[in-house]
């Protein structure tokens, strides 16, 4: 290198230091007056060309704003870019003068710094824009925010699932957001790095940037967003920080509100755009530790990212531009003309109720710019508006959409996937849209079947809201409006061993409940045509069924004629954490198995599943055809829906997560004797609100107090039971511990606040 350094350059080094580098090989040359630059690269004419533009560029730069920029130096055959042979190797080689000051990613942040380098970005553009390079122009490179899309195949490189899933949101988001508002934005060179390890600070002050090798010509905003996205690493209020920057770039460059609306979203394909290509060099180079140097705060700031609603970041940075904030609707206004057209009969949620526009994960954002925490909504059992689930039924909608009156390989393919999930008797599916036409569906095979009339049910029951459905839910035929309860239909008293008649204690409280069942059978004149149940009853407030009760009733059903329906709409596809269906539990196998909600991750499915047996004498009977049960549309997301739960480990996550919710749900009972019950399991728990330990007096008004209060604070749950006492939890699989923790603070905020004792 000294050789190298002696022939070429005509002064004196005195220490030579090899840099860490991406793909690069570079050199800190000390001089006794000043340091150096030198950059060798592998040769290529096509990088040799790129190589000489950007030198142009630099110099460009330096006539007008000199000291902030590396200067290229000529070599001694007067050139600042030489092909030379080195070390048995062709390479690239040119020296650069080296720029003194201290890293920004080595400093302490402040908004004053942050100013600076907004104000020191937008002058840089500002010179940017008169460079007109040809080459710089035809450049097509992978960290170009406009050619995102040819970092897709680095998405697998990322060994976490859950980073993995979050790059590929914003992949989706950027197809359907940004990629039709790219061709009118405006287009510079821009320097495409200004990545907290590139830029120099003196005295609190940005004053120069290097590493221009980068360069493309772009959607001018891309400058910003990739500083902006590596600036707000490892920050607690990333947007408050970004608005420093923006503030004073548009001071000195005026910003376009088309380009302030997608930069939150450009921001994101940047971070993504580093986090998989560190993964992929990682795998290729192991050793070089440089590659990953930020790829922990990257992927950090990503997750934190998906916090934020798009709205709030959105108005914030419009804000800093001083340009207007768009103003939503009232909730009034909405809820005025929702009652137009929708009837008040479909009631909505909490005292305030919530207006809605975007969802990711466990994440909902409202129209106006504020972030809830899901932790009740179970119908999108993965996680709301998952990439896979959305590119599933993206991709089949292009291709094909019919009914089952046509042979289309997605139905059979879901199907068997479907029942490789349950016990070998049970190896028939029917298809229809919904957990209520499941419900129904079910109901009548099994009359077809026995040739019986008569229904046991649970108390507190709910099954559907069709006329069937209504007929077999005690939650709904029993209600103060309700219709009442059918002569076909018998109603058995809930297992509930907190307040029910046979209490946790008694280690045959199941037993005992089905034996007082079983009793009300043998006092009917006819025999049953089904028992149905959730294994958990929902809207009895997350009760779960005593343990040995199903044990102990299903053979007293067969022996009737009867058949077991077990209800999994709620409890099954691994909501449970130790188990896949509700049933299992209870080691006993049910004759028909009825699913629906989570299926298709909120789109409309459900499905009947039965035996053989039961199917063939459904046979006889008229056709069944549902128009969209089944469709291949359908059968698509429910495979993708399935594929996401095992990929994911969505079932492990629920045993593990729920474990450690339940847990902390009861130390918090400890603490607060207004909490009567903590039941459930995995990802599906009740907590029972009282009055006093001694009577188990419900109260109500408590609970309401609190589900409310959890909705100011930003978090979703809601309330349930006879008594409509019990908190009810049920968030999308991918809820963990951190979310766990902030509702868990928050239910001791609010009780301490509420809760007297």
């Amino acid at each position: 290198m000294q050789k190298l350094i002696n022939k070429y350059y005509s002064f004196d080094a005195i220490i030579i230091e090899k840099l860490v580098g991406y793909e690069n090989a570079n050199y800190l040359i000390t001089c006794k007056e000043q340091k150096y630059v030198l950059k060798t690269y592998p040769w290529s004419s096509e990088l040799f060309g790129e190589v000489t533009a950007e030198t142009d560029v630099l110099n460009i730069l330096n006539k007008s704003m000199e000291g902030k920029f590396p200067v290229p130096v000529k070599n001694a055959n007067n050139k600042y870019v030489e092909k030379i042979e080195f070390e048995g190797e062709v390479k690239i080689v040119r020296m650069l003068s080296y720029i003194e000051g201290e890293l920004f990613a080595k400093i302490k942040h402040n908004k004053k710094l942050f100013a600076s380098f907004g104000t020191f970005l937008a002058s840089m553009d500002k010179k940017l824009s008169g460079c007109n390079n040809y080459i710089i122009k035809s450049k097509q490179f992978k960290w170009d925010i406009q050619h995102f899309h040819l970092n897709k195949k680095y998405i697998k490189d990322l060994p976490d699932t859950q980073d993995r899933k979050v790059v590929e949101y914003f992949f989706q988001q950027f197809d359907e957001l940004v990629l039709p508002v790219l061709p009118d934005l405006r287009r510079s060179i821009i320097h495409n790095d200004a990545n907290d390890f590139n830029v120099v600070v003196k005295n609190n002050e940005v004053c120069g940037i290097f590493d221009f090798g980068d360069m493309v010509y772009t959607p001018l905003i891309n400058e910003l967003a990739i500083a902006i996205a590596y600036a707000l690493l490892d920050k607690e209020n990333p947007i408050e920080y970004a608005s420093y920057i923006i503030k004073a770039y548009h001071k000195i460059l005026p910003l376009e509100t088309r380009e302030i609306d997608i930069l939150y979203y450009l921001i994101a394909s940047r971070l993504c755009t580093s986090a998989i290509n560190s993964a992929y060099h990682t795998k290729q180079d192991p050793g070089n530790n440089y590659i990953s140097l930020s790829e922990k705060s990257v992927l950090k700031l990503l997750h934190k990212w998906l916090g934020i609603n798009p709205v709030f970041a959105k108005n914030t940075f419009r804000s800093a531009a001083g340009m207007s904030v768009e103003t939503p609707k009232s909730i009034s206004q909405v809820i005025k003309e929702r009652h137009k057209v929708i009837s008040p009969v479909l009631a909505l949620s909490y005292t305030k109720p919530i207006y809605f526009n975007r969802s990711a994960f466990q994440y909902m954002y409202d129209a106006y710019g504020n972030t809830f925490l899901d932790a009740y909504n179970n119908i999108p059992h993965v996680g709301h508006s998952h990439p896979k689930v959305v590119e599933a039924g993206r991709k089949q909608m292009a291709r094909l959409n019919t009914n089952t009156r046509y042979i289309y390989d997605e139905l059979s393919r879901y199907a068997t996937r479907l029942l490789s999930k349950f016990p070998d008797s049970l190896n028939k599916v029917y298809f229809v849209n919904s957990g209520s036409e499941a419900s129904d569906l079910a109901i009548r095979m099994a009359k077809t079947y026995t040739g019986h009339n008569n229904v046991l049910v649970t108390e507190y029951g709910y099954h559907g809201n069709t006329q069937t459905g209504t007929d077999i839910s005690d939650y709904k035929f029993n209600h103060q409006k309700g219709q009442g309860q059918k002569s076909n239909i018998i109603k058995t008293n809930i297992p509930d061993t907190y307040r029910g008649k046979y209490k946790n204690d008694d280690d045959d409280a199941g037993k005992n409940y089905a034996q007082d069942a079983i009793s009300k059978l043998r006092k009917t004149e006819k025999p049953v045509a089904a028992f149905i149940s959730e294994p958990i009853v929902g809207c009895g407030g997350q009760v779960p069924l005593a343990m040995g009760y199903l044990k102990e009733l299903y053979p007293a059903i067969r022996n009737q004629g009867g058949v077991c329906i077990s209800d999994e709409v709620q409890t099954g596809f691994g909501r449970l954490g130790n188990y896949f269906w509700g049933y299992e539990a209870h080691n006993v196998v049910p004759d028909i198995v009825v699913i629906g909600k989570p299926m298709g991750n909120g789109h409309p499915m459900g499905a009947v599943i039965a035996s053989n047996k039961i199917a063939e004498s459904f046979e006889k009977g008229p056709e069944f055809f549902s128009s969209f049960g089944g469709n291949p549309v359908s059968c698509a997301i429910g495979m993708a829906v399935l594929n996401v739960v095992e990929e994911e480990g969505l079932q492990e996550n629920a045993r593990q997560t729920g474990n450690y919710y339940k847990k902390s749900l009861e130390e918090l009972s400890k603490e607060f004797e207004c909490i009567g019950d903590v039941r459930g399991m995995g990802l599906f728990l009740g907590i029972e609100i009282i009055k006093d330990p001694v009577s188990l007096e419900p109260d109500t008004k408590l609970a309401g107090i609190i589900k409310n209060e959890f909705r100011n604070r930003n978090i979703l749950i809601s309330t349930d039971g006879p008594y409509d006492s019990v908190l009810k939890t049920k968030p999308p699989l991918c809820f963990n511990r951190n979310n766990v923790d902030q509702v868990i603070q928050s239910l001791f905020e609010i009780l301490k606040t509420h809760f007297h004792k």
